[in-house]
């Protein structure tokens, strides 16, 4: 049935109408339909089926209980009652550690640890608790005209016919259907429609209503409606929505309601996706800074426990956070439960510098509450002895730990290991090393890594040598932090031949390491073998997984300038110039004559401006979902880079991106002295340059394809694209994911035919999927290949197969089906959290 049959088909209707919101019953009859009007589309329960339909003949009355309760309107707090002129930017939200923003997360990653060192874990299960609390929350009341209130029966009809039909359409072809009804809708008959829907559980199609509302030129904000909406939303964990009408209610100067506030942070809580943790934390602090609420233990508890259940140790950085959650629990009078204080004393033994005295409060507020010290606060105190070499405290809980019932866990003897060896004890921490396999009868992975770190210190170097031989011949893994180590206390003690030895017995056992390279490429610079160095420093730049960096080009620069090699020297500048490293100033300095002698002007190695290359790349990322944060002026912007840690493409990818923008990095995103890791996530520092890809591509906080987008789709950001949010698909086929309007995808679908790239289109929730199939996936490899990096060309090679988990088995897109939202017309916000 077309629209225009569906309009005839209002116009013909009978009066059917809902009962109202407020009734206990129901009205049951067998309605006699006019033959002559046409059929309608079946409602997709038997229960939405009956509601619509008024008595025409005597009704049967059944007591029934309503689906939808009625609250009491909300008691606001002083500070709640008045309208506040908010702007649409971001609250400081003080308290939060890292904020990164991810309102629109689409892929569920998995982002499990196995690192149980680095994680607190609580006795009972896991789930958030506060969830029970939100059927206690109180919500404003809706007041809505029921239909046998109106006086005009056509608008009862037509009112009726489009309850029925509404919720069998998906988003576009509903949009469609309300535009047609515009000259006689009125914000009255749309929020009945609305709230229609609420009652009859369909959400997501009273979500489409009042979106569609806000586009109409009648507009009058509800703050009632909006309230109901988004706690529904929230209840089904749509956390996207939810938020988004939350984000209305604020851009109006209203305060959202305190169920409004406790749904939107129990469904971020709720949800796997990276970046909801920060969004659920500043959430929580707005309102309590914003609205003046009191939120219900059970909230504070649900937060609290997030925090610590972070995976990968990323938890130490939220220690502000938690301290705040605490000073709540405290400030309000709540019950202040064992979890909290053992947590707040976890996080704080976790942090680089420890507060001591913080620690002796909160245990002695424990002892004072009458909770005795377990496991985990025994083993906290450890950690932060360990950091400072505290040895009288450390064997006070050690002896307290074999007092208690439970098992000591390994962790504890690499702590108190590390408390000797602060103190120069080698013996000691060697007597604990033996006394760990006596005790548990085996001995970990970490306790190898800290004797051989120790001995390495101390320079007992055959000890350390037979322990990292011991650990070899267990299987366990991973060796590289002990090759590390050993390496560099050889390169300090002037041991070359060791050095080497060990270095290719590294290779052979271990993946790549930037870090041990650059330590083998140090000694055979000091040794003076530069025919060997430079082998090596050219076989690091080549390989992307190790790739150099400004200490290794330091390194063979002052090697040629030591042998006197002018000309090397000149091209190692060169290279230090084109990617933006610093040269140290000695070598600075013979490196002028050096220069004046050959060149009229000696070049500024250091210029915060992007190359050709940075700006194509860059650009590929932002097509494939980069984010660009800009403060409230939009004078300064910040772009964040976060790659997938389960996914070996970006685990390659993220080193190479990391490289290439290393001067642009903020000081926290660059690697330290002994620390090769590349972070899953860094930022760039806040800078005007950026404001073009700012305006281009997050004009307003949200991800927009420029119009100027077909000037810019050259071959080398389609491969960063592709690299960077591109997927192989277990068939070979290649799929892009894109964000933004249906015209800028238009757009962009019409640039790649130009290029004689055919694809396909394909729309699941927010994401837009332009798909390569069969040979026009060839085509494209074509094209982008010569610029993939050679590491990812086995990974992402259109047309084979493999048994990665790059290949998308689980994400392959049938391009033959419909589109969640792909008829004309349909709007940007038919979107779903869950595509």
């Amino acid at each position: 049935m077309d629209v225009q049959q569906m309009i005839v088909a209002a116009n013909k209707a009978q009066c059917f109408v809902s009962p109202p919101l407020s009734t206990l019953i129901i009205t049951i009859n067998t309605p006699s339909l006019n033959p002559n009007t046409p059929a309608k589309t079946p409602m997709r329960t038997s229960l939405s089926f009956l509601r619509l339909f008024r008595p025409l003949s005597r009704p049967q009355t059944v007591l029934f209980r309503p689906l939808i309760p009625r609250y009491a309107a909300p008691r606001f707090s002083p500070s709640f009652s008045r309208h506040f002129s908010v702007s649409s930017a971001p609250f400081s939200a003080s308290a939060v550690g890292f904020v990164e923003k991810e309102r629109e997360e689409e892929e569920r990653w998995d982002f499990s640890d196995n690192e149980t060192e680095a994680k607190l874990v609580f006795e009972d299960n896991d789930g958030v608790f506060a969830d029970n609390d939100m059927k206690h929350l109180v919500a404003p009341e809706i007041e809505v005209k029921e239909l046998d209130e109106l006086p005009e029966q056509w608008r009862r009809s037509k009112l009726a016919w489009l309850c029925k039909e509404l919720p069998a359409h998906k988003a576009g072809t509903l949009v469609r259907i309300l535009n047609a009804q515009r000259k006689w809708l009125k914000q009255e008959d749309a929020t009945y429609l609305a709230v229609h829907c609420m009652r009859i559980r369909e959400n997501e199609t009273g979500f489409r209503v009042y979106k569609w509302m806000m586009q109409q030129h009648w507009y009058r904000f509800d703050f009632a409606l909006a309230t109901k909406l988004a706690d529904y939303m929230g209840k089904e964990r749509k956390f996207t929505k939810c938020r988004e009408i939350f984000d209305d209610i604020i851009n109006q100067g209203r305060v959202p309601s305190e169920s409004t506030f406790h749904i939107l942070i129990v469904a971020y809580l709720s949800t796997p996706v990276q970046g909801c943790l920060d969004e659920a934390c500043g959430i929580y602090n707005r309102m309590i800074q914003l609205g003046g609420y009191q939120p219900r233990l059970s909230l504070h508890n649900s937060l609290f426990r997030a925090l610590l259940n972070r995976p990968g140790g990323s938890s130490k950085y939220y220690l502000k956070q938690a301290e705040f959650i605490f000073h709540n629990l405290e400030t309000c009078g709540l019950e202040m439960q064992k979890e909290i204080y053992t947590g707040l004393i976890w996080l704080h033994s976790y942090q680089d510098t420890v507060d001591k005295e913080r620690i002796k409060l909160l245990r002695k507020m424990m002892r004072e509450s009458g909770m005795e010290e377990g496991k985990e606060v025994l083993i906290s105190i450890l950690r932060a002895c360990s950091k400072d070499g505290d040895v009288e405290e450390a064997e006070r809980t050690w002896i307290k730990l074999l007092g208690s019932n439970d098992s000591i866990p390994s962790q504890a003897f690499v702590y108190k290991m590390e408390v000797y060896s602060k103190v120069g004890e080698i013996t000691k921490s060697l007597e604990v090393f033996r006394e760990m396999k006596k005790c548990l009868g085996y001995t970990s992975i970490a306790s190898y890594h800290k004797i051989i770190e120790v001995l390495c210190e101390s320079e007992q170097m055959d000890l350390a040598e037979s322990f990292m031989k011991e650990l070899i011949e267990s299987g366990m893994k991973p060796l590289m932090p002990s090759y590390i180590k050993l390496t560099d206390t050889y390169l300090r003690l002037n041991y070359h031949d060791k050095l080497e030895s060990t270095f290719l017995e590294c290779l052979e056992k271990c993946r790549p390491n930037r870090t041990i390279y650059s330590i083998y490429l140090s000694s055979l610079v000091k040794v003076g073998n530069l025919g060997k160095a430079e082998e090596i420093f050219n076989h690091m730049g080549e390989n992307v997984t190790i790739g150099v960096n400004a200490k290794s080009c330091n390194t063979i620069l002052y090697g040629y300038l030591s042998s006197g090699d002018n000309s090397k020297a000149e091209k190692i500048y060169d290279l230090m110039c084109q990617k933006k490293f610093e040269i140290e100033s000695p070598l600075m300095e013979k490196l002028e004559s050096v220069l004046r002698s050959s060149r009229k002007e000696v070049k500024k190695p250091v210029s915060l401006k992007l190359s050709k290359e940075q700006r194509e790349i860059l650009m590929g990322l932002l097509l494939g979902g980069l984010r660009i944060d800009s403060d409230e002026e939009r004078k300064n912007h910040m772009i964040r880079f976060e790659f997938n840690p389960s996914s070996i493409p970006h685990s390659i990818l993220k080193r190479h991106i990391h490289d290439q923008y290393h001067e642009w990095l903020h000081p926290s995103s660059k690697l330290t002295a002994g620390n090769g890791d590349i972070p899953h996530k860094f930022n760039t520092i806040s800078h005007s340059y950026f404001g073009f890809y700012a305006d281009q591509f997050w004009p307003k906080g949200q991800p927009v394809i420029p119009k100027l987008i077909h000037r810019w789709l050259s071959p080398i950001v389609l491969a960063y694209w592709y690299m960077y949010g591109g997927y192989r698909t277990s068939a070979g086929d290649i799929l892009l994911k894109l964000k933004g309007s249906s015209e800028g995808v238009k757009k962009v679908v019409k640039t790649l035919k130009s290029k004689s790239l055919n694809c396909r289109v394909k729309r699941k929730g927010r994401v837009f999927w332009i798909g390569f199939l069969r040979t026009d996936s060839m085509w494209f490899w074509k094209l982008v290949e010569p610029y993939v990096l050679d590491e990812l060309k086995d990974f992402l090679k259109a047309g084979s197969e493999t048994a990665d988990d790059c290949a998308v088995k689980s994400r392959d897109i049938n391009f033959d089906s419909a589109s969640d939202s792909d008829e004309k017309g349909s709007s940007d916000y038919s979107e779903d959290d869950n595509p």
